[in-house]
């Protein structure tokens, strides 16, 4: 099986899919294949297709049909359990892991899951996005939005994923809007205080170009060891 990892965010619209397909075009500039999932997405255009799952497909080397990348696709743009609601579905962690299994068994080398949201971000009344980490015992990657309230937001969710028996892979900075006041006093405070490797800081870039983000981080951390230089 592919080494997975799921990526969350400290909050939504940190940039997890920008950081996502940093990574992925990373690993690919290394000879790696790679894969990724947005088990449930909501917020979908006409034909049922949401623009994460595209750029994501876009970014990954292994060719895979739409409904693999993105098997739940939720027409409403709002909290995954609600949007679900009101389409008539009911969401359950085992066969969202099911369906990313699929796709971690396809042969590619570096498989990241993206979730939705934050680290609790429920997909029923009893499960969250955090039980989907656990059911796939998946390494986690935390993309951090540096903005105000982004060092409570950062040390909150790494508290939370560790205590929920997750190790934490490593974490990434990213600016989804003007660069934040004390930028620099910031980032040195989350490098010292936050449990894992900084993999990378990605500035804001507009427009977004996934080849030129995938140079502002450095995946060394998260391969194996007989893959690391």
């Amino acid at each position: 099986m592919s080494k997975t990892f799921f990526v969350t965010g400290t909050d939504t619209e940190v940039g997890k899919t920008a950081v996502s397909c940093a990574l992925l075009r990373a690993a690919a500039g290394r000879g790696l294949r790679t894969a990724a999932v947005k088990p449930v997405a909501a917020g979908c255009d006409a034909q049922g297709r949401n623009e994460d799952a595209l750029a994501l497909s876009a970014c990954m080397t292994e060719t895979l049909p739409y409904a693999q990348v993105n098997p739940v696709a939720l027409p409403d743009a709002v909290a995954p359990h609600i949007a679900a609601r009101r389409a008539g579905r009911q969401l359950r962690v085992a066969q969202l892991a099911g369906l990313c299994r699929g796709v971690m068994l396809g042969g590619a080398d570096l498989v990241l899951v993206e979730g939705a949201g934050g680290w609790r971000v429920p997909v029923n009344e009893r499960e969250t996005l955090a039980d989907l980490a656990r059911e796939l015992q998946a390494p986690v990657i935390l993309v951090v939005g540096m903005r105000l309230g982004c060092i409570n937001h950062a040390l909150l969710s790494a508290e939370a994923i560790r205590g929920d028996g997750l190790a934490l892979a490593g974490w990434v900075a990213n600016q989804p809007g003007p660069r934040m006041a004390c930028h620099e006093e910031n980032l040195a405070t989350l490098r010292e205080l936050l449990p894992a490797p900084l993999l990378g800081e990605i500035p804001r870039l507009a427009p977004f170009d996934a080849q030129e983000a995938s140079a502002c981080v450095d995946i060394q951390a998260l391969l194996p060891a007989r893959t690391q230089d």
